[in-house]
């Protein structure tokens, strides 16, 4: 079959491509076309768009670029009634999938959502539009079952993709040496995939280097940037930048400082203690807080449904504050354990790796009888 993903962001084409390759595994003579990343573009197909030019967030930052998503709702639109595939699979984010999603409802296609909107954070009355322009939505968080059985619509659960992806990963041995590491523990600094993030969070992720300097930081550079991007907020630090090599970064991190998003659940299914930071534009973030109805902004947080790591947003995020917990982190051994033992609760509740060919299988059976 012909399968049409749309990705517009880094978490989206890791769990994108994982989803390809779980489709080709099923369906041997599958055809791909998508918006996605590096990622996607591995596992073949024809990539019409990469999310470098997708990924813009925040309520001010979507006002800034708003012809240019416009013109990529536009392409989108125009591509897929083009190609008519027989399964258009949209990839979480909502501001531009959803738009997608009314499109192609309305041209007859069969609509699947891979990774719920986050509507049970805010707005949760667009719970109707989805009823409304998706055939069939696939959760990860095991408490977004719950929340739409109150809508009143069927969900299928398939457990959470980061698992496959983690289950996947095959540590490299000669990380440190390939790096030119020091024999110094490592410090991750996660400050996320976006321009918007890595220029806020960066500099204040930098700020703390020099207060322990018994540790080797390491920058996760996104695949959307090239060094010199990075460089321009190192400075002159000894800070390394190792790109396409997360996993193995958090593999070997004593702790990390992280952008809010995906990567938070990832540093804790590596076990990884963390601090959590973000910031974002004032007019956004006072938006954000007066609409959300959520009570964390980290995914460890919110899938334990209690303050596991420290979030540490807008003023709050200052070298200071973020220096203190990462001492925490690094030197309060109950601290640290009470952190890693959560952790441990977090590997209960997420289960077992699956979720991309659980996602795959049902996809294929649901395009079948289409």
């Amino acid at each position: 079959m012909r399968y049409y993903l749309v990705a517009g962001e880094a978490s989206g084409d890791l769990h994108g491509a994982n989803l390809m390759k779980a489709l080709k595994a099923q369906d041997e003579h599958a055809e791909f076309r998508f918006f996605g990343g590096d990622l996607m573009q591995a596992e073949g197909g024809k990539a019409v768009k990469h999310i470098a030019d997708m990924a813009f967030m925040g309520f001010i930052e979507v006002a800034i670029n708003l012809k240019e998503i416009l013109n990529n709702l536009k392409f989108c639109k125009a591509d897929i009634a083009a190609w008519q595939p027989d399964v258009l699979i949209l990839i979480d984010f909502p501001g531009f999938n959803l738009k997608i999603a009314d499109f192609a409802k309305k041209s007859g296609l069969l609509v699947c959502y891979y990774i719920s909107p986050k509507v049970w954070a805010w707005n949760q009355k667009r719970v109707l539009k989805i009823k409304r322009v998706v055939d069939h939505l696939f959760c990860i968080l095991p408490f977004e079952v719950d929340f739409y059985q109150k809508w009143d619509m069927k969900v299928d659960y398939v457990g959470n993709p980061l698992l496959d992806a983690i289950d996947a990963f095959k540590p490299d041995a000669s990380f440190n040496q390939l790096n030119n590491l020091p024999g110094k523990k490592i410090i991750a600094l996660l400050p996320g995939s976006r321009r918007q993030e890595i220029s806020r969070l960066l500099p204040v992720m930098m700020s703390v280097t020099d207060q322990f300097k018994d540790y080797q930081f390491v920058i996760a550079g996104a695949p959307s940037f090239n060094k010199e991007y990075y460089d321009q907020f190192i400075g002159d630090k000894k800070i390394l930048i190792v790109f396409n090599a997360t996993y193995d970064l958090l593999n070997n991190a004593e702790a990390a400082i992280v952008a809010s998003g995906t990567a938070t659940l990832e540093t804790a299914l590596f076990h990884v203690p963390q601090v959590v930071v973000y910031r974002g534009h004032p007019i956004s973030i006072g938006v954000a807080r007066a609409v959300v109805k959520i009570k964390f902004i980290s995914l460890v947080n919110l899938v334990m449904d209690k303050l596991v790591v420290k979030e540490l947003i807008q003023a709050d995020c200052s070298t200071e504050n973020v220096s203190a917990e990462l001492d925490k982190i690094v030197n309060d051994n109950l601290y640290r354990q009470k952190m890693l033992e959560n952790y441990d609760l977090i590997d209960e509740r997420m289960g077992k790796p699956g979720a991309s060919a659980r996602t795959a299988s049902l996809i294929i059976k649901y395009a079948s009888k289409k």
